[in-house]
């Protein structure tokens, strides 16, 4: 089953600066092979189901491995059967509609 997920990860315990953290946990998705937009407050991720959720637990076990003693992450997903639907889809349908 295909998903489209937004994805926050927060390592705690480590300092106020997480960006190292957080590229850490962006290689992995890439290493993954799976579609994915970095923005201000996390990162999207399209992808089958079972890809994504195991490369989140990979995301986990690195930044765990790094040295941040607790991690902290919101999941939003969305799934759909009626039809396939990519992240571009879902932002174009939007824009679309603003120009109406």
């Amino acid at each position: 089953m295909k998903v489209l997920v937004d994805l926050c990860v927060v390592p705690l315990g480590v300092g106020v600066s997480l960006s190292s953290y957080i590229a850490a946990c962006e290689k992995v998705l890439s290493e993954a092979g799976l579609k994915t937009a970095l923005h201000s407050y996390g990162t999207n991720i399209e992808g089958e189901w079972d890809a994504v959720f195991a490369a989140i637990k990979r995301c986990h076990e690195v930044i765990h491995q790094m040295g941040a003693p607790r991690i902290t992450t919101t999941v939003k997903l969305g799934t759909r059967t009626d039809r396939e639907q990519s992240m571009e889809d879902k932002i174009g349908s939007v824009q679309d509609k603003m120009q109406q």
